[in-house]
């Protein structure tokens, strides 16, 4: 699983005036968008490099992708920030748990990570008057009517489930240990149920909200 990112870049700012300066800030949203889509295919380039070429290979390459995730957070921001950033390191250990311990399979426990890191994010800003999709809806529109709150609130819970959920089954088949099984579920099925989950969402928010 991946993570999105609020943040964008700042158009008003004077700096973004200077050529270098843009250059640099697409360059960085560059990266990150390369990273990103790196994380997302980390099931089947962990089961492609595992049955191909073993851990002597792979555990540089997966070492290099979260040095890089980490080096470009300086230049992200966003509610979300903390969970990339604690994702990456805990998948550095992971890497560097599995070389050491000659354990491969510790390097699939990286999605149940993300899902645990998430569903704390996502609990602990039910705790506060404002949700975290509240605030990552009001990105969009500041105009919040009372009856958006209350659905907000509802979809933050209905996150949390599902990452409980997900996170749940990951873990199952980490324990499991058929490589295929896992990076089919963490790597495609898991990603066609948040997608499932997201266009559900939209539809009743049309519905509910007329927005």
């Amino acid at each position: 699983m991946q993570l999105m990112n609020c943040s964008t870049p700042n158009h008003n700012n004077p700096l973004m005036r200077f050529p270098h300066f843009r250059l640099n800030i697409r360059i960085s949203l560059l990266i990150q968008a390369v990273m990103t889509l790196i994380i997302i295919a980390y099931p089947f380039a962990v089961w492609f490099g595992v049955t191909r070429f073993g851990i002597s290979i792979l555990a540089p390459l997966l070492c290099a992708v979260f040095l890089l995730r980490l080096l470009t957070l300086r230049a992200a921001s966003g509610q979300l920030l903390w969970v990339t950033k604690y994702s990456a390191v805990i998948g550095l250990l992971l890497v560097a748990s599995s070389v050491l311990l000659k354990q491969t399979h510790l390097l699939l426990y990286y999605p149940v990570v993300v899902n645990v890191l998430l569903f704390i994010v996502f609990m602990v800003s039910l705790r506060s008057s404002v949700p975290i999709i509240e605030r990552l809806a009001r990105l969009r529109d500041s105009d919040f009517p009372p009856a958006a709150v209350v659905y907000t609130r509802r979809v933050t819970q209905v996150w949390c489930i599902f990452f409980l959920f997900n996170g749940g089954i990951s873990f199952y088949t980490c324990l499991k240990g058929d490589m295929a099984l896992w990076a089919f579920y963490n790597g495609g099925l898991s990603y066609v149920l948040i997608g499932s989950l997201m266009g559900g969402e939209w539809i009743v928010r049309k519905y509910i909200l007329r927005v």
